[in-house]
């Protein structure tokens, strides 16, 4: 090993530091990112994904599908530093194997989006050694296949550490049910973490999990089975153990408070930038 000093760029990462804590950006990437595609002189969008998107049975297949798969594969790195990018990312990688033209016009969509962000990155700040998390899903959100996508983000103390948006393996019979797989993947982040922080030597007080969902709550303690959730036995019993061993609070929380909203479905403007601070990308 060898000691470099403080760190300023890694792996197309920039980290400027000051008295107030840390700024992960990837300005210089995400520049040369918008050169390659030809598009460095675009106009800029304030959201990356249209409120309503179109997905026609009769779009045509887009002429070159390997640029598709290229443009789309070097915007992934840049979900490091831009959660806010996740669930229009989540949505572009789904039609990998094959794009239409109307995916590639989200995609320069979120290319322009990036244009006018280039500013923005990751802000980390001294605070409590403290695990919350926000978990979320959006029921049968995909029109192509009615699968529900699920969204949680992951804060330590003041500080986004871990985010996700991604679709669900099988169909969910209704919102509990989305919303409860979606609570126990979000429970299986938090308890890894908590035993990496461990491993690190430092003891955190049982994470608060806040979910916007009563029905789901209500079934992490609840500790008769109904029959009409059977079909998500493993699920419940993993969370129920533990909230049952007081290693997790699950909470409700309003929808106007739910930050992991930004990663399960497109948003207005207003709300995207709302959410978007909210989760310290600055």
């Amino acid at each position: 090993m060898k000691e470099l000093g403080f760190i300023n760029y890694f792996l197309g990462i920039s980290v400027v530091s000051s008295s107030e804590g840390y700024f992960l950006s990837q300005h210089k990437y995400a520049t040369e990112l918008l050169a390659n595609a030809g598009m460095s002189d675009c106009k800029s969008y304030s959201s990356p994904m249209a409120l309503k998107h179109s997905d026609s049975s009769t779009d045509i297949s887009f002429s070159n599908p390997s640029l598709y798969r290229s443009v789309v594969g070097v915007l992934q790195y840049l979900t490091i530093t831009h959660p806010d990018l996740s669930f229009a990312m989540n949505y572009a990688c789904q039609f990998m194997h094959l794009p239409m033209d109307s995916h590639f016009a989200h995609v320069k969509r979120l290319l322009r989006y990036v244009k006018g962000t280039l500013h923005l990155g990751l802000h980390f700040s001294p605070g409590p050694l403290l695990l919350q998390a926000y978990s979320d899903s959006d029921w049968v959100g995909s029109s192509y296949d009615r699968r529900s996508i699920i969204g949680f983000c992951v804060f330590l103390g003041h500080n986004l550490i871990f985010w996700s948006a991604k679709k669900q393996p099988t169909v969910a019979r209704s919102s509990t049910d989305a919303e409860y797989c979606a609570l126990a993947q979000t429970a299986a982040e938090l308890s890894w973490l908590t035993m990496l922080l461990s491993d690190l030597h430092i003891i955190v007080p049982s994470p608060t999990l806040w979910c916007g969902n009563i029905s789901a709550i209500s079934l992490s303690s609840n500790l008769v089975f109904h029959a009409r959730t059977k079909h998500v036995e493993v699920d419940y019993h993993f969370v129920r153990e533990r909230v049952a061993a007081k290693q997790l609070h699950i909470c409700h929380i309003s929808t106007l408070d739910q930050l992991a909203d930004i990663f399960t479905k497109p948003l207005s403007t207003q709300r995207f930038q709302y959410l978007q601070a909210k989760l310290m990308v600055l």
